[in-house]
């Protein structure tokens, strides 16, 4: 590298020459003189290999003003910009830096130039290093600021993200949370419902009537339990197999010394909680909704919109069903239900696995479209809970953690109200409204003053609303005891003295102890507990189980509670006296009855053969002892229902009203009353969220389940009597219409032109439908649409006019009375010729728009219009023939069941749209409709079928075989097997009672109830053609070749009455929507019409009227 430029150097070296030498000096192989040279070479290289590189940057950077600067002798410039310096920046040996470096002319430059020129840079230096002080400085301050505020904003946005970050990671676990909640719960549920399809299908295998059924089988004892379903009244009347049954043979019974002294108990209770303090007994501020009003109209409801997602709303709430209280997740979706319980929660793991077999919904999943009512309830005196009713005729309650909870979900469930049967409409405001609300907007005490419906049925409204519920045995239904006399060998009630005063509390009928209770209130001397009479209430768990310990899952229930003993038999429920003796001499037993004893005689049977002891009289327990005046249970629950609808007790039923559910329930008039209960049974009274020590709540959640729970207050004002019957006496729709009975037995005989006889008759003459008829098919299948007149009955009655006195019920189809149109009534396609045409093979619709008929040798059943005649739908689906066919009630807007029978042994349960008028749920596959159930059990030809009234089961036989009980959906409930002459059933009758009536043949005829009790038999001469109980199942009418028409007691078979007899014999028969009028179709062609009127036959009438 050539750092000279044009000067020539001592070496009398030329550039390229020394730039040569340079390049060779370090690697080739000199002489021996060039030794020291290289070392020296190398000595420099290893001095100055770090510092060279920044020489050499520096000469580069400078070089503008180092050529300038650094000058030789001559002048001349010892750096040259250019070629120079671009080899010395290449170059890698220092060589040529020393050279340059060490050269005079170097030196003499620096010394003649350098020392002005550094000194005017140090001193430029300086100035700008003040200016650049000063400058950096306030940069540096500046800078300061910024990165402060910089560092501020980061901080808030590192903490913004974290929070963000934080959030959505929690927004993703409870989302995946959620996800697999909803995973393991339907993996639960599919394992559940597996479990019911697997027992379901070896039911159906392996009992008497299955494929794989034996005698011996059918020897084996069967378990019976209490069904969950509930009929039209709220009824559990219907029992179902129960694979977990058993004797309890490992269960012993309580000694007397296991009891306390029960006012200790009670002492204990109320010292517990005396320092509690007492929170006012008047709850109407906590129990209103929106306002001060009780009207339901000012409660404006507020829509919610639906939320997006799957899951609309998720929150804790807890299961609450008898005896179990669970904990886990609800979940609702745009379409259905979950529960799913928290199997980890301590709580649940200490509950009896027996227990939890018969607890239904802890997994559960309920559709929208299945929900009929939802209402508002209490739990443990707090309004944090719903009940949920389903259209299969069960129901479901909840719990939440607050009233708000309680409102998101009733916003997020279908808009159903509490239903239809109260005359409110369904809306979500009214599944929110109060009970006092409820019930002064529903119609149904104006209808029960009225007497249209039962004691019973109004009792069980109010129960209902009143937050009474199956669900909570701490607020099961309360009824009364009505009756006094459980002692004499026949019971007359027509005599006030066998009737219990209602208008006083059960504790206050015994002059001696309401004087006890009085003196206990005057003289109360507790501190920190107000007074009361009673320590107990009318109604608790542990009276609940005691009544129901004979049948499960109530016994199973019973023992979880009571150590896995049976009560000492002299404690336990032994007898109807005794229990009515306790409630009138016991100062610790006040308790009321339950529904159950007035509609489960098998309540009273130990069917399961439990050990319950001997008592000290040395009178073994087991079947409860009924009073002298009935024979067996079902004598028992008839007539103590009879006792609870008579006129003594309507009467006097508004005063215990007033007592359980009405002015008298709280407040001077309670004490006045003698009917004031420990303040904890009070609604109101305790607010569990103020106590905030757990072991302090869950004290006083025990005290209140012990105590038990006043139904909600209804009403301040006393509660308006029931009309009397004789007031209402011209009114047509009410059940006790004590009319003038001089009356004409037959109305009317309609003669049709041809003389076929009229083998089927359906009379469907409600008011409100488009053409109220009587709908007659013959034998030669030309049916006939009679309109209907509504005016038997109505003399007297509003609107009533001379002109309809003169109408008869049934006015002649025009088509068939003028003879131009039976080609619009007349069934052309041709029938199996081995088929009889018998009333069983036709159905017509509720509204008599259509009839469904069988019997077709293409194995199918078809559907005409009554209009027109014309053919609107075939339905196949059995194997072989079609031999009948049923009707179930009409749901609301005319949906229903269809069964049909066939000769392949089976069954076909089918749905009838009523809106769509077709057999199925979807017009556009109305060619190929698909059955719901296939009921199986027969081993030959199904000849008739019935379905019983508002219990979603079915009866049916086969030629030669038994009667079976089906399920609508599939299960096999019972086999009715008669004597040993009632072999071959002909005939069928059930009403909503339960009562199924079989007549078979050579006239025999046996009463069963719907759980497989035969309750009587008779036989009679005539060939019996048709059968028909009264809507109430009191009254069996009957028909045959005789022409006569007879009616009897169903119970015992005792007949009532005989009509006038009649020139043909009777091949069908059908009682009008009033049941004023018996309509009956003869085998001359003709129908005719009987004034009948089935309250003749009542008690009270034949003794007061």
């Amino acid at each position: 590298m050539c750092l000279l430029g044009q000067c020539p150097l001592r070496t009398g070296l030329t550039p390229p020459e020394l730039k040569s030498f340079s390049s060779l000096a370090g690697f080739h192989t000199a002489p021996r003189g060039a030794g020291e040279f290289l070392s020296i070479t190398t000595k420099l290289e290893r001095a100055l290999e770090k510092v060279a590189p920044l020489l050499r940057e520096i000469f580069v950077d400078f070089a503008p003003f180092l050529s300038r600067t650094l000058l030789g002798s001559h002048g001349q410039e010892l750096l040259i910009e250019g070629t120079g310096l671009v080899c010395m920046k290449s170059s890698t040996s220092v060589v040529e830096l020393v050279m340059l470096l060490c050269s005079q002319e170097w030196q003499n430059s620096i010394q003649k130039n350098a020392g002005l020129a550094f000194i005017e840079l140090i001193n430029e230096g300086r100035l700008l290093c003040h200016a650049m002080k000063d400058h950096i400085v306030r940069v540096a301050n500046e800078a300061e600021f910024i990165l402060n505020r910089q560092r501020a904003e980061d901080v808030h946005k590192h903490a913004e993200f974290e929070s963000n970050c934080a959030q959505y990671a929690a927004d993703r676990r409870e989302e995946e949370k959620m996800c697999d909640h909803l995973i393991s719960a339907a993996k639960h549920r599919d394992h559940v419902t597996a479990n019911q399809l697997k027992q379901k299908i070896l039911n159906i295998l392996t009992n008497k009537h299955g494929a794989w059924g034996t005698v011996s089988q059918s020897q084996l004892q069967d378990f019976w339990r209490l069904d969950y379903w509930e009929d039209d009244l709220r009824r559990r009347r219907r029992f179902v197999r129960n694979a977990f049954g058993s004797t309890h043979s490992d269960v012993s019974l309580k000694s007397l010394e296991d009891y306390g002294p029960e006012e200790e108990e009670g002492m204990k209770s109320k010292k517990t909680f005396r320092s509690q303090s007492v929170v006012s007994q008047n709850p109407e501020t906590e129990l209103m909704l929106e306002g001060d009003d009780d009207a339901v109209s000012l409660l404006q409801e507020k829509e919610i919109d639906n939320l997006a997602g799957p899951v609309v709303l998720s929150t804790a709430a807890q299961l609450v069903a008898p005896v179990v209280v669970a904990r886990g997740t609800l979940s609702i979706t745009t379409t259905e239900i979950y529960f799913e319980v928290d199997e980890d929660d301590p709580t649940f793991k200490r509950i009896d696995a027996k227990v939890l077999a018969y607890t239904e919904g802890l997994h559960g999943k309920w559709m929208f479209s299945e929900i009929r009512a939802v209402f508002s309830r209490r739990y443990l005196l707090q309004n944090t809970g719903l009940e949920v009713f389903m259209a299969n005729r069960t129901s479901v309650m909840f719990n939440f953690p607050d009233q708000a909870t309680v409102k998101k979900v009733v916003y997020s469930l279908p808009r159903v109200g509490v239903g239809t049967s109260y005359g409110l409409p369904q809306a979500r405001r009214i599944s929110l409204a109060t009970p006092r609300q409820l019930f002064k907007s529903s119609n149904m005490t104006q209808r029960w003053q009225r007497r249209e419906i039962s004691n019973f049925e109004y009792l069980m409204f109010l129960n209902t609303i009143a937050g009474r519920t199956y669900n909570d045995l701490n607020q099961y239904p309360v009824f009364p005891w009505v009756l006094t006399n459980y002692e004499s060998e026949e019971l007359d009630l027509t005599l006030p003295g066998n009737f219990r005063d209602l208008s006083k509390p059960i504790g206050a009928l015994n002059p001696k102890r309401a004087a006890f209770y009085a003196e206990r209130y005057e003289t109360w001397e507790e501190d920190g507990t107000p007074p009361h009479h009673y320590t107990s209430l009318y109604s608790t768990a542990a009276s609940t189980l005691l009544w129901l310990h004979r049948i499960e899952p109530f016994t199973t229930f019973y023992l979880n509670g009571n150590e896995n003993k049976f009560d000492h038999p002299d404690r336990t429920f032994s007898g109807i006296m005794r229990s009515w003796r306790s409630c009138q001499r016991d100062t610790s037993d006040v308790k009321e009855l339950i529904p159950e004893f007035y509609y489960l005689p098998e309540m009273f049977v130990n069917s399961n053969s439990y050990e319950l002891g001997v008592r000290e009289d040395r009178v073994p327990v087991c079947d409860v002892e009924l009073p002298t005046w009935a024979k067996k249970p079902e004598d028992f629950v008839r007539i103590n229902r009879m006792a609870l609808e008579s006129e003594f007790v309507s009467c006097q039923l508004h005063q215990w009203i007033d007592l359980i559910f009405g002015y008298k329930q709280r407040g001077p008039e309670a004490v006045r009353a003698l009917n004031v209960f420990h303040y904890v049974s009070y609604e109101g009274s305790v607010n569990l969220d103020t106590i905030t020590d757990p072991l302090l709540r869950e004290s006083m959640e025990a005290q209140i389940q012990t105590f038990g729970q006043v139904p909600s207050q209804l009403l301040i004002e006393p509660h308006p009597p029931r009309s009397s019957a004789m007031h209402l006496c011209f009114l047509p729709q009410s059940p006790l219409m004590f009319k003038d009975q001089m009356q004409q037995d037959v109305i009317m005989v309609l003669k049709f032109p041809s003389n076929s006889p009229v083998t089927h008759v359906a009379a469907n003459t409600l008011p409100h439908l488009s053409v109220p008829a009587a709908v007659t098919v013959t034998c030669s299948r030309l049916f006939a649409v009679n309109r209907w007149h509504n005016t038997v009955g109505l003399r007297g009655a509003p609107g009533y006019s001379l002109e309809q006195a003169h109408h008869l019920p049934i006015e002649m189809d025009p088509l068939i009375a003028n003879n131009s149109g039976v080609n619009k009534r007349q069934i052309t396609d041709l029938v199996d010729q081995s088929i009889q045409i018998n009333t069983h093979c036709f159905v017509v619709t509720a509204d008599n728009r259509y009839i469904l008929v069988c019997g077709f040798w293409d194995k199918s059943f078809r559907v005409y219009s009554t209009e027109t005649g014309k053919l609107t739908q075939i339905v196949f689906g059995h194997w072989d023939v079609v031999t009948c066919l049923a009707r179930s009630e009409s749901y609301i807007g005319g949906d229903c069941y269809i069964v049909s029978g066939s000769r392949d042994a089976t069954l076909l349960l089918w749905y009838w749209s009523g809106r769509h008028h077709i057999i199925g749920d979807n017009p556009n596959n109305s060619d190929y409709p698909a059955p719901r159930a296939v009921l199986t059990g027969h081993d030959h030809e199904v000849v008739c079928v019935r379905r019983v009234c508002c219990y979603e089961c079915f009866v049916d036989y086969l030629s030669g075989g038994p009667c079976l009980v089906h399920t609508i959906t599939g299960d096999l409930l019972r086999a009715l097997e008669g004597p040993e002459k009632c072999q071959k059933p002909r005939l069928i009758s059930v009403s909503s009672e339960g009562h199924c009536i079989i007549y078979y043949e050579r006239g025999r005829f046996c009463n069963f109830s719907i759980n497989g009790k035969l309750l009587a038999q008779m036989e009679v001469n005539d060939a019996t053609r048709a059968i028909l109980l009264s809507s109430d199942g009191q009254n069996l009418v009957t028909g045959g070749d005789n022409g006569v028409v007879e009616v009897w007691q169903a119970c015992d078979f005792k007949q009532l009455y005989i009509y006038p007899g009649c020139d043909a014999g009777i091949r069908a028969m059908d009682l009008s929507h009033d049941q004023r009028t018996l309509i009956t179709g003869m085998a001359s062609g003709s129908i005719v019409a009987f004034n009948i009127d089935f309250n003749r036959w009542h008690y009270e009438h034949q003794n007061r009227y």
